[in-house]
């Protein structure tokens, strides 16, 4: 696989597909329900446009240029521009309130920010005083820009204005940047969700993202004729995997839909061969499943319950091992079952689907699998640039995370922390040269995850620090009791309190989609969150949700007591970070007279 990845920089792979196959389609953008194509030649001259227009806008080689916007188009246009020309790209997330924004724009020493919008750009105006480095605003939806005071609309310039100053601009510095560049140079920071402090940027070379790139290709079987939907924040090295890493460089097709809002619509019209799904976005689809169940007549519930319990042992079962029988059975509820569900979710015709960036209820993976989804896990962090270990397609093993990919080597450290070394390994952390030093050393990566080995396959224990201890001494590990009730389609979130504690006790929050079909089905009034929730029906809904779980915990793992929570986890009020990771700090202080009252008596 090293062999069939070119030693070459994401720049360079652009240029070579504008090269090599101009007018084979790159990227599809949907703009008021039409799909519009944008050839590898056409994505080549337009990231050379927004390139040169940010370089005639002062822009130095190696300077940063921020982007704050949803997955679209320009998105790509800004990064493979800012590489045309030897700057650097930084994500910000577009869900960001304006003190997070201030932060990373601030902290990366950005120069120019790209905005998506008036309520991106609202937030960068509110921080200016504090963004002494910031020279410029490049807004992409020009709606609103005409109500900014002209002090202000000095500031900014609109993309196609960047694009247009562009293409006036000789395109000779351009090649001399290619010719020039080469794997150990910077090309991309990501800033990590800090869930535990600060988010730190990770600083990723095209050495790191070549590296990371290699493993995922032979791991997921990916080829050029590979199809993605480009709808996870590229902030996320994740998302940054599918969209822009192995895309450049196989050739292979890329599509941004109109919204976040319209991913299953999009998922439907595209059919993608590939699938990328964080945690959430597998509970979601799970409970909508759930819900159409809910819905459905007597005879389709009873084919559906007959449906899965006749595949119920296929979920890891190599298709090339399944018996005539088994494969009659799978056929038989393809056919009634499995394929219009299939269709629902547009995941009909995937190659390979994945899950990754956070723990996922076991449940969730047997779920779809039984439903003849390919789901696989893989597990990676910002700082490896992505994915080091997961499934291969013919071998997984639920509960664990795989085994390592091409070109990672990897050891256990002191209390099974897992150690990894490779190309993919970051360079280190922008302006911390301390927590770089502790993050890499002797050129091992430490994870700061706690894994053991399961049938071969690695299996993540918990993070180092996330791992408690009861009164009575016992270790817990909080992400395994959590996942195993989130396996429910009630539950969204389990926050589980069991350290110095004489038993576990949990802060649940409910699924509010699913559980107010099922109160709904049953006529249960109710008109808000909060008022669903102290419903006496929903109470004990949830109590024999936890019951269920901890039939399958060990005892000491159990949980004893629950409070639900009255509203949802808000990224405002900083119990979850951007990308939904929960902050364990900031909720135990929240609803510190809550936890105490779990513990009474």
């Amino acid at each position: 696989m090293q062999d069939l990845i070119p030693e070459r920089t994401l720049p360079q792979m652009l240029h070579h597909w504008a090269q090599t196959t101009p007018q084979r389609v790159a990227l599809h953008q949907k703009d008021f329900g039409i799909w519009k194509p944008v050839t590898w030649a056409q994505y080549f001259e337009r990231a050379a446009h927004v390139g040169l227009g940010l370089r005639a806008l002062g822009l130095a080689q190696g300077g940063h240029v921020g982007v704050i916007a949803e997955n679209r188009i320009e998105w790509v246009l800004t990064q493979m521009g800012c590489g045309l020309i030897g700057a650097v790209t930084v994500g910000v997330y577009p869900t960001s309130p304006s003190n997070e924004v201030a932060y990373v724009v601030s902290h990366a020493d950005i120069e120019v920010v790209i905005c998506e919008d008036q309520e991106q750009t609202d937030k960068v105006f509110e921080a200016w005083a504090e963004l002494p480095k910031l020279r410029k605003i490049v807004v992409m939806e020009s709606k609103g820009l005409r109500s900014y005071p002209p002090e202000q609309r000095e500031k900014i310039i609109t993309f196609a204005d960047l694009e247009a100053m562009g293409a006036q601009q000789d395109i000779q510095p351009v090649h001399q940047t290619l010719d020039a560049q080469g794997l150990d140079e910077v090309g991309l920071m990501i800033y990590t969700s800090g869930s535990t402090g600060k988010p730190k940027g990770a600083m990723i070379s095209y050495r790191n993202i070549r590296g990371s790139t290699v493993g995922m290709v032979e791991r997921l079987g990916l080829q050029h004729d590979s199809t993605h939907l480009s709808y996870l924040p590229l902030c996320h090295v994740a998302e940054q995997l599918v969209t822009c890493f192995a895309p450049l460089y196989l050739g292979s097709q890329v599509n941004f839909g109109e919204s976040i809002r319209t991913v299953q619509e999009d998922l439907r019209e595209v059919a993608p061969n590939m699938f990328l799904g964080v945690p959430r976005i597998w509970e979601k689809m799970h409970a909508a499943i759930s819900i159409k169940i809910q819905e459905a007549g007597r005879l389709q519930q009873a084919l559906y319950q007959w449906a899965c319990k006749a595949c119920a042992g296929l979920a890891e079962k190599p298709r090339h091992t399944w018996s005539l029988g088994e494969r009659l059975n799978f056929f038989v509820s393809y056919c009634l079952v499995f394929r219009a569900l299939q269709n629902f979710v547009g995941l009909r015709n995937t190659r390979v689907c994945l899950t990754g960036a956070a723990p996922i209820p076991p449940d969730v993976v047997r779920f779809f699998r039984v439903l003849g989804v390919p789901l696989i896990e893989v597990y990676g962090l910002t700082e490896s640039t992505g994915i080091i270990t997961g499934h291969r397609r013919d071998d997984v093993k639920i509960g664990t995370v795989g085994v390592p990919t091409e070109g990672v080597a990897y050891r256990l450290g002191d209390k099974d922390e897992l150690l990894i070394k490779g190309d993919m390994v970051f360079v280190g952390y922008y302006k911390n040269p301390e927590a770089t030093a502790q993050s890499i050393q002797e050129g091992w990566l430490h994870t700061s995850d706690v894994v053991r080995m399961v049938d071969g396959h690695i299996k993540i224990v918990d993070r180092l620090k996330d791992i408690m201890i009861t009164a009575g001494g016992k270790n817990l590990t909080p992400s395994e009791i959590e996942n195993t009730m989130k396996g429910s389609p009630y539950i969204k979130e389990c926050i589980i309190v069991a350290e110095a504690r004489k038993y576990v006790g949990a802060l649940v929050q409910i699924d509010y989609e699913t559980v107010s079909q099922w109160a709904q089905a049953r006529r249960i009034p109710f008109t808000h969150f909060r008022s669903l929730v102290e419903t006496p029906e929903v109470r004990e809904l949830i109590d024999t949700q936890i019951r269920q779980g901890n039939e399958r915990l060990a005892q000491v793992a159990q949980i004893r007591k629950f409070h639900l929570l009255t509203k949802e986890l808000d990224h405002d009020d900083g119990e979850v970070t951007a990308t939904m990771k929960v902050r364990r700090a900031s909720i135990y202080k929240s609803y510190a007279t809550e936890i105490e009252a779990l513990f009474r008596g």
